[in-house]
């Protein structure tokens, strides 16, 4: 798994949202290793083999993190960076077979968290 830095810089009020969003992006984007290499997957590609509907609920899914970001008071630029982030995610994930591999590299919520931690 990720290893993450220490909560304790970070206001109390807020750490329940760090940990819902590492869990998330987490079991999205890092769940699973593939055996004998560093590279991690989680269920985002996995849901994207759904056509048309496994991307739009994994969209939808990582929305929360854009959500969270929003009740801690992320500024706008950020916020629409991660946005941006879980479209290309969708629309590069929505290819038939190539989209999940697309997936498994792009990793949108893992970078949605690092901008979410980068500003808190």
């Amino acid at each position: 798994m990720t290893e993450y830095a220490d909560l304790s810089d970070v206001p109390r009020n807020k750490r329940g949202s760090i940990r819902r969003v590492r869990k998330l992006s987490t079991l999205l984007d890092e769940a699973f290793r593939v055996p004998g290499t560093n590279f991690r997957f989680g269920l985002d590609p996995v849901m994207g083999l759904l056509p048309v509907g496994g991307d739009v609920a994994s969209a939808l899914i990582s929305l929360y993190i854009v959500l969270e970001g929003y009740m801690m008071g992320v500024p706008r630029h950020t916020l629409v960076r991660m946005l941006v982030n879980i479209l290309i995610d969708t629309f590069g994930g929505s290819v038939p077979l190539l989209g999940s591999l697309f997936d498994a590299g792009w990793k949108a919520n893992v970078r949605n968290r690092k901008l979410l931690e980068k500003h808190i």
